[in-house]
């Protein structure tokens, strides 16, 4: 069976128009002027993954979100699951750079962690 599909490169910022043919598994990639989208199609057609980058809710904190990111690519069948949990997620300030706010988000082994810090206003008297 052939199967045809038109992807557009995210490897550089090129972004080439991709042609991939799958006949049987065997992979014809047509339209890269790099290495890295042959790379990037055969990883689209065999394993999709993506980076997940959002906000959660902080309690207590200087500001009301906090912003995170999967620590790695997560499979793109997992990004609902993923996102799902983390909109679950409330975490109590004080937070700093690379904290894990959720381990193995969606029980696919990848911890989401804070991509800035947060701080605690609990306890600090404001001046007039």
């Amino acid at each position: 069976m052939k199967i045809t599909r038109e992807i557009i490169c995210i490897s550089c910022p090129v972004g080439c128009n991709l042609t991939v043919q799958d006949e049987d598994g065997e992979l014809k990639i047509t339209g890269h002027q790099c290495n890295a989208g042959i790379l990037y199609a055969k990883e689209e057609m065999t394993n999709p993954t993506r980076n997940i980058a959002t906000s959660i809710r902080v309690a207590g904190g200087d500001m009301p979100m906090l912003s995170i990111k999967t620590a790695g690519p997560i499979p793109k069948e997992a990004i609902r699951d993923v996102v799902a949990a983390i909109h679950k997620v409330i975490v109590a300030a004080p937070v700093k750079i690379g904290d894990v706010v959720l381990a193995d988000a969606g029980g696919i082994g990848v911890d989401i962690v804070a991509t800035r810090c947060v701080e605690s206003v609990v306890g600090k008297v404001q001046m007039p």
